[in-house]
C-alpha cells in the first residue's frame, strides 16, 4: 500500500497558530487522510517496507524532516530537506493568504475569486517545489504534494 495512513506535525515547540493556520492545517490533514499517493523507491539495492505509512513531519535545524515508520512502528525512512528553497514561496503564500481572508469580510465575489486563483498559483507553485525536493526520495501525486505544502507552511510559520 503506497499511502500515508497517519501523519504528524512535530509543532510542539513552535507559537501556537492563528485561527486560520489552524483550519488550514486541519483541513490538509483531512484531505491528506482521504486520498494520498506516497511511495518509497527502492535504494541502493535495498528493498523498502511497504506501507501504509506514518508520517512525522517537523523542522529541525533549519530543516524539514520527513520522519517515515510502517503500521509496524519499522522504520521506513528518513530524509531532511533544506527550508532554503521554500522560504519565499511560503512567505508569498502566507501574503496572499492573509489577503484572501482579509478580502472575503469585505470584497465582492469577483475580486476574492482573483485572490484565491493567485493563492492557487502560489500553492502550486510551492507543491511544485516539494515535489522536486522529494525526488528520488518518496514519489507523491500533485494533490498528495500540494496537502504536504499547506503542512510545510504550517510548520514554517511557527519556525
Amino acid at each position: 500500500m503506497t499511502r500515508i495512513a497517519q501523519i504528524n506535525l512535530d509543532d510542539g515547540n513552535l507559537p501556537p497558530p492563528t485561527p486560520e493556520i489552524e483550519q488550514e492545517r486541519r483541513v490538509a490533514i483531512f484531505d491528506l487522510m482521504e486520498e494520498n499517493t506516497f511511495t518509497l523507491p527502492n535504494r541502493d539495492d535495498r528493498t523498502v517496507p511497504a506501507g501504509p505509512y506514518h508520517v512525522s513531519l517537523s523542522i529541525r535545524d533549519k530543516r524539514l524532516v520527513f520522519d517515515v515508520m510502517t503500521e509496524a512502528h519499522e522504520r521506513a525512512a528518513e530524509f531532511h530537506l533544506s527550508l532554503s528553497p521554500f522560504r519565499q514561496v511560503v512567505k508569498d503564500y502566507f501574503q496572499i493568504c492573509k489577503s484572501y481572508f482579509d478580502a472575503v469580510k469585505t470584497m465582492p465575489p469577483s475580486q476574492i475569486e482573483t485572490i484565491d486563483m493567485a493563492r492557487r498559483g502560489i500553492h502550486n507553485e510551492g507543491a511544485r517545489i516539494l515535489q522536486e525536493r522529494l525526488e528520488g526520495k518518496v514519489e507523491v501525486d500533485e494533490a498528495t504534494a500540494r496537502r504536504l505544502f499547506t503542512l510545510v507552511c504550517v510548520l514554517h510559520f511557527g519556525g
